[in-house]
């Protein structure tokens, strides 16, 4: 009898441990749960607070190339799409915007998750400036090698001798952006070659004056600094015309010092003294 009751016991006892481990299973199963669920609650804030949420902002402008125009000025002209988020951000529409500034040739812009738009701009490089007159004030404006006219922000002549000036090109009106009529194009591409040379030429002359031929074609007439002498040449501008025009001039200055004109024209060397000398043309062998 005593044996029948004790064996009760114990497996009353093993049934009531059985019903504890279950119990503590149970629970630390829901422990788990509970931090699984308070995990992925975290990490999704997380997620909204370093992702979501800068995205659905006013993005992050970086601008880099810029050297004529200031950041503050660039990003200003963007401020109307400053009710854009990163998502919405027109980056076609911005393009557009930024290549309507005459000094700026081409822009590139890219989309960096989750705040960040990078514009990389490519500014207009100047090979030559012309004065022109704007509705009564006479403006400097600089010319690209492509022909096209653009303001330079940074300030008017470039003192260093390799920006020429060129005058006699017409020009009805000034519009920022627009190229100059197509003869006067070969000139400028001839002027950027020059300054691709170690050597600056244009140092040595002040002034590249156009002179409007019949039939609608065109001769240069080169002015050196600090002088009044004229040196008539050709349409084709190159190294070898600039070095044959300063052995020229030395030679020209050594014969006859008060020399008001020089003609390099016509594969000849031919020069006219000052009027109140009363000397003709002179020709050089």
């Amino acid at each position: 009898m005593s044996d029948i009751s004790l064996l009760g016991e114990f497996d009353q006892y093993e049934v009531s441990d059985k019903y504890k481990k279950e119990k503590d299973a149970k629970f630390y199963k829901w422990i788990k749960i509970f931090v699984i669920l308070l995990i992925v609650v975290m990490t999704c804030e997380l997620v909204l607070l370093k992702f979501v949420h800068p995205s659905l902002g006013v993005p992050r402008i970086l601008i880099s190339g810029n050297k004529n125009y200031s950041t503050d000025v660039l990003v200003q002209t963007l401020s109307e799409m400053y009710d854009q988020n990163w998502f919405t951000f027109d980056t076609e529409g911005a393009g557009a915007k930024l290549s309507s500034i005459s000094g700026i040739e081409s822009v590139d812009i890219e989309k960096v998750f989750p705040d960040m738009i990078k514009i990389s701009i490519k500014e207009r490089q100047s090979v030559a400036m012309m004065f022109i007159n704007d509705n009564g004030r006479t403006v400097p404006i600089q010319i690209d090698e492509n022909g096209v006219l653009f303001s330079n922000t940074s300030g008017g002549v470039v003192e260093d001798g390799s920006i020429p000036i060129v005058s006699g090109i017409p020009v009805e009106h000034l519009a920022e952006g627009m190229r100059i009529p197509a003869k006067y194009r070969v000139l400028i591409e001839q002027i950027a070659k020059i300054q691709a040379l170690p050597q600056k030429y244009f140092a040595a002359i002040s002034e590249i004056c156009v002179v409007p031929k019949t039939y609608g074609n065109y001769e240069l007439c080169l002015i050196p600094v600090n002088s009044k002498i004229r040196v008539l040449t050709g349409r084709s501008l190159n190294e070898e015309a600039l070095q044959y025009m300063m052995v020229v001039l030395d030679v020209v200055n050594t014969l006859e010092p008060d020399v008001s004109e020089i003609d390099l024209r016509y594969d000849s060397v031919s020069y006219r003294a000052a009027v109140s000398k009363d000397v003709g043309g002179k020709d050089l062998d």
